[in-house]
């Protein structure tokens, strides 16, 4: 009986994580990066009814030790909101905040006056700075809202609280550069040296990115199917290293892939 290579995923093979990872960088060719894979099975999970979120990184009720962040990213939550659901005004304060919407639509408010709604193709920014309260609300009354929130700790304190919101400049095949500190290239400005790409890939599509020295990544696949440097990742996976080469992306069908290149 032929075994899909998703059914892969799911049997772990038998090896410890220690193992896995061993043979996993015995197997990395010369030139790529050495990849580490965190498994989206492993991820915290709460379900409120209204929301139904997965935690990559420690979180709420949430806490691994081993799991608190990685350099100076600190949150990706997958948040499935129900219809006419969502999180009321609430406060932050020191953390730059990122929200990556894949279906539905998001409604923004915050104390500072902003207000929008984020659809896919957009990426919004809030930098909480001294402080500003928000609201993020389903903005359907019949469907649900699919999204990544990402939290990464700003490189000072102390600053003014902003707010931006950005479409992303659509290009197939290849990495868009959607959040920098410089705001290069149309992104949105975070107050962090970090610079977030993201990937939109149909059914046979790839992309590439060289991890330079001194710097460390982190490859989230937002949704769908694709191997990185040899490795099959479905929907919630991710791959960190910082060791310096390649790493290729092939999509196995239509995905979304998240890239943060850190300091």
């Amino acid at each position: 009986m032929a075994i899909s290579r998703r059914s892969l995923l799911s049997l772990g093979l038998g090896l410890t994580t220690a193992s896995f990872v061993r043979r996993l960088r015995a197997r990395t060719p010369p030139g790529r990066a050495a990849l580490t894979i965190r498994r989206a099975i492993d991820r915290g999970h709460a379900n409120q009814g209204w929301l139904d979120t997965h935690h990559t990184f420690s979180f709420a009720d949430y806490y691994d030790p081993n799991n608190m962040g990685f350099r100076a990213l600190r949150v990706i939550n997958e948040d499935r909101i129900k219809a006419d659901s969502g999180f009321p005004m609430h406060p932050h304060r020191d953390m730059e905040i990122i929200t990556y919407v894949m279906e539905g639509a998001l409604t923004h408010k915050d104390s500072l006056g902003n207000g929008g709604v984020i659809v896919p193709g957009e990426v919004q920014r809030m930098s909480a700075g001294t402080g500003i309260r928000h609201s993020e609300l389903n903005a359907s009354l019949s469907e649900s809202v699919h999204l990544l929130q990402i939290w990464l700790l700003p490189e000072r304190t102390g600053y003014a609280p902003s707010y931006e919101q950005r479409p992303i400049a659509a290009r197939s095949n290849d990495f868009r550069l959607i959040a920098s500190p410089d705001g290069a290239h149309k992104s949105v400005t975070i107050g962090q040296n970090c610079r977030v790409f993201a990937a939109t890939l149909a059914k046979g599509d790839g992309a590439s990115f060289v991890l330079r020295p001194g710097r460390h990544v982190w490859l989230q696949v937002a949704r769908g199917l694709v191997t990185v440097n040899g490795e099959l990742l479905e929907g919630g996976d991710a791959a960190h290293g910082s060791v310096p080469g390649a790493i290729e992306i092939a999509s196995d069908e239509a995905s979304e892939v998240l890239l943060f290149e850190l300091a």
